[in-house]
Parts: structure tokens; sequence; C-alpha cells
């Protein structure tokens, strides 16, 4: 069964969301957030990082998925984040997962069904999804969502794979046939 860890970076506050998929089925696993409360960016991405990989280690995700930066009004704020980003990305990478990357709007148009969803309606489907009765913490939650997306986009793709195979296989019976005659 895939346990995928969900990220939502951030240069001040990192969300992280475990969940485990066993066919339709998603459970919760584990959430919080990555505080890095000092003013030095070097030491905050440190921080990202070590506690990237100390999560990773202690749960053992198979996948992993990764919110995109948007473009945000301040350019330093873009740069910040990016560069968080980075750092949560290279923490994943290091331990050998492949990491899947989504935008907001897929990330809500995933959980919500409405990609312009607002974080509250996130929040709670998030919580709805993973039968949870505490309500996760703003930036755990949009973790748990980026790891829902992931798990909904793998089902997705696998299916896609399968049908894929199935009318090459399909087509390939068509062109024997037609050769018979």
């Amino acid at each position: 069964m895939p346990l995928i860890i969900g990220i939502d970076p951030g240069s001040r506050l990192t969300g992280y969301g475990i969940i485990e998929k066993d066919g339709q089925k998603l459970t919760f696993v584990d959430a919080g957030t990555i505080r890095t409360e000092t003013t030095e960016m070097p030491e905050r991405l440190k921080r990202i990082f070590a506690g990237i990989e100390r999560i990773v280690q202690f749960h053992g995700p198979t996948e992993a998925a990764v919110e995109q930066v948007f473009m945000a009004q301040n350019p330093d704020s873009a740069l910040k984040l990016g560069q968080a980003r980075g750092a949560a990305i290279a923490a994943l990478v290091n331990l050998d997962l492949q990491v899947a990357e989504y935008t907001a709007r897929q990330i809500k148009q995933s959980v919500v069904g409405y990609g312009a969803a607002d974080k509250e309606q996130v929040q709670m489907m998030v919580m709805k999804l993973l039968n949870l009765s505490i309500q996760p913490q703003q930036d755990a939650a949009d973790a748990l969502a980026a790891a829902i997306c992931h798990a909904h986009a793998s089902g997705s793709m696998s299916k896609l794979a399968v049908l894929n195979a199935l009318g090459g296989m399909a087509r390939g019976r068509s062109r024997n046939s037609s050769r018979r005659r």
C-alpha cells in the first residue's frame, strides 16, 4: 500500500501530511508543520531539509507530492518560497523518493472539486476525506491535500496505463484480424 507524503513549502512554516492509500481508501497517518523561526534564510533551509528528512526516515513514505510555487506579488517572497521548496525537494530526493509536483489549482480541483476553492474549503474537505475529527493546521491541511491529490492522480494514471495497454492490445488484434482476410 502506498504511503504518500505531501509537502506545502514555506520559508517560515512548511506543512507536511502523510496518508496511506489502500485501493480507493485513504487513511490519515500524520501531519504537522516544520517551523523555522530564525531570521537567517540559510538556517531556515537547513531546518526544512533536516525536518523533512527526519519525517521521511521515521514514516518511510513511498511517494511524495509537493505543491508548486505560485507567482507571488512580491518577488522576494517568491524567491524565498522557491528556496524553501528546493530544500524540501532536495531532502525527498536525497532519500530516493520520486517527487510529483502539482499546482495549487490542481490540488484544490482534486480535493474540493473547484480549482479556486479557499483554504477553509480545502481544510473541511481534507477532514471529510480522511475522516478527521480535529481540523489540521492550515499548512498541514494543504500538505495533506497535496498527498490526496497525488493519490487521486496516481490512481488515474494507473487506470490510464491499463486502458492504454488494453487499447494497444485491441488495436493489435484488429490489425491481426484484418491480415487474416
